[in-house]
């Protein structure tokens, strides 16, 4: 049978499929096609989607290793490996029940970072204004502001649940990925009383209201008390979610700026992550994937493998 271009349209799968054999799709491999993130389809209409996937391939406030830049690229090649079906052990596919859209990168001029963020704040804002969900891919950490002010701006101070090695804090006139919350804080986009940091193992000064889970404290009590305490201090009020990557143990995530050893296992933020269908989040990002310190990829891969998991858990509050 000779295929025709117009016989190809795009399936719910974020496949191409023929026309004549629906029931029995030509499916990509993860190695070929377009690489959208999770096989979402592009597009820029917000309003007729649950959740937008955008990157900020930024990374020029980094104070360690740079290469974050290249971070959305590579979670989105890495996604292809995570898109199939069914996900497990949810048992169920979350585009069935979500419409996910892949809405490129944010436009920005070299060597402005000032007017980066802002740029990136107003994509955002786009976003919000059509009651649409983000999943921002970075970029370094000071990337997370900028969706934070977006979503502040619509709903008042968000909770935010934090998975971080460092609780990126420090006073300092200047935003950067290490003083990001601080500004946050200081600008009422987040309140910290209902806010909190899973898997911090560097020093910083604890003189704010937000609770600090430290990662001796989640390896003595675990991920169902880690869990608890999520719920109990954000509340049901509107929540954004950021995952450092480097929240996670080196061995298992090489490929970031700052890594920093025995961080989170991987298992004990999936765990959490399938267990907030009840957590009013209307945001998440993951940040800070440096793919040029990790060639087998299992960074990038591991990042991506978290974010489906928000997805169906965000899949499962909305019924399936």
């Amino acid at each position: 049978m000779t295929i025709e271009p117009n016989d190809l349209v795009f399936g719910r799968e974020g496949v191409f499929q023929t026309e004549a054999k629906k029931d029995d799709p030509c499916i990509e491999m993860p190695y070929s096609g377009i690489r959208t993130f999770l096989r979402r389809p592009p597009s820029l209409n917000f309003a007729e989607a649950d959740l937008a996937v955008y990157g900020f391939p930024f990374d020029m406030t980094t104070s360690g290793r740079s290469g974050a830049r290249a971070g959305p690229s590579a979670l989105r090649e890495a996604s292809t490996q995570v898109a199939w079906g069914e996900v497990w052990p949810w048992g169920f596919d979350p585009f069935r029940t979500l419409a996910v859209v892949d809405s490129g990168d944010v436009p920005f001029r070299r060597g402005q970072a000032a007017e980066a963020l802002e740029a990136a704040t107003e994509f955002a804002r786009r976003i919000v204004a059509s009651n649409t969900g983000t999943i921002m891919l970075g970029g370094d950490h000071c990337t997370t502001y900028t969706a934070l002010k977006a979503h502040a701006e619509r709903h008042g101070p968000l909770a935010l649940v934090q998975f971080d090695a460092h609780r990126d804090t420090q006073k300092n006139d200047h935003l950067d990925h290490g003083t990001f919350v601080y500004h946050a804080i200081k600008e009422g986009l987040i309140d910290p009383a209902r806010s909190i940091q899973i898997g911090i193992r560097t020093f910083y000064d604890d003189d704010d209201e937000m609770t600090v889970l430290y990662r001796d404290w989640l390896h003595e009590n675990g991920w169902k008390a880690a869990l608890q305490k999520i719920k109990e201090v954000v509340g049901t009020g509107p929540t954004y979610l950021t995952i450092d990557i480097d929240s996670i143990d080196p061995a298992f995530a090489p490929g970031t700026g700052t890594p920093v050893v025995d961080g989170l296992l991987p298992n004990d933020i999936i765990q959490i992550l399938r267990q907030t269908d009840d957590v009013n989040f209307v945001g998440m990002d993951l940040v800070e994937v440096a793919p040029a310190y990790d060639p087998a990829g299992i960074t990038a891969l591991l990042g991506a493998s978290l974010i489906m998991e928000y997805i169906c858990a965000r899949a499962a509050r909305k019924g399936i």
